[in-house]
């Protein structure tokens, strides 16, 4: 697998067969901690689209991409309405994002310029920063110009361009690594991102609790009854379920949410 990568020279089905047959000892080498770094080198194809969507099937059960874009068709443009006529008359930080948004947006209609808006309404609503989730860069730069020291430690995705709605390319960096640095579209970068939270045992940050918990439920159809994927301070104690998730659904449900 590591000499068909370097190689560039596979199918998408060659990847998803040896994937799948390698399961086991992926889940071996990343349970006992293997750094991301040694995980880029042994397993190669776990950070490009190809092999994470076999990955994290195997291990939820869930068709990342698949799932997220019927749910996006679903639920998006409902969620936009939302945000538009009952949030942002409310909450003067969605409507500041909502107007910015709408001017930056430009000419990037359907679902890329949809999904796009919608995280950032998202993270607006529950007053989550942007900057733990996205790292802006120029628009020609490369992996190795990063500035590694500036990215968070959780997944991040590297914007190379002013906005994401600018964007020429994206990168994925989890752990102060740049583990994929040519993704063309935003939607393939979202959710490799949340991808990674699941397949190398990431738990969420504090700081991105309530989006990522949003997102988990409505758009990728995870719904445990127990349990958490927020990394909570000892002292503090953790909840099945986030209330301001469980809040936005219930007003969701009251604009017509299916």
């Amino acid at each position: 697998m590591k000499t068909m990568f370097e190689e560039m020279n596979y199918s998408t089905d060659d990847v998803k067969e040896l994937v799948q047959c390698t399961f086991y000892t992926q889940r071996k080498d990343i349970n006992k901690g293997t750094s991301i770094r040694q995980l880029t080198q042994e397993w190669p194809f776990l950070f490009k689209e190809s092999g994470m969507v076999v990955h994290f099937q195997e291990l939820t059960g869930v068709s990342l991409m698949e799932c997220f874009h019927a749910n996006v068709d679903k639920k998006c443009r409902r969620l936009l309405s939302f945000f538009k006529t009952v949030d942002a008359p409310k909450h003067k930080q969605v409507l500041d994002v909502f107007i910015k948004f709408q001017t930056e947006r430009g000419q990037l209609d359907g679902c890329p310029g949809d999904v796009i808006e919608m995280v950032l309404l998202l993270l607006a609503h529950f007053g989550e920063k942007e900057d733990n989730l996205f790292h802006y860069v120029d628009k020609t730069c490369l992996a190795r110009e990063v500035q590694m020291e500036k990215l968070p430690a959780t997944p991040c995705i590297i914007v190379c361009g002013s906005s994401c709605f600018t964007a020429g390319m994206f990168m994925l960096s989890i752990d102060q690594e740049v583990v994929n640095d040519h993704i063309t579209s935003f939607v393939p970068a979202f959710c490799l991102l949340f991808g990674s939270y699941y397949c190398f045992n990431i738990h969420y940050p504090v700081e991105l609790r309530s989006t990522l918990e949003f997102l988990q439920r409505c758009f990728f159809s995870i719904n445990p009854e127990r349990g958490t994927k927020v990394q909570w301070k000892k002292n503090k104690k953790a909840l099945a379920v986030n209330p301001r998730v469980l809040t936005l659904i219930a007003d969701l449900a009251d604009h017509e949410w299916t």
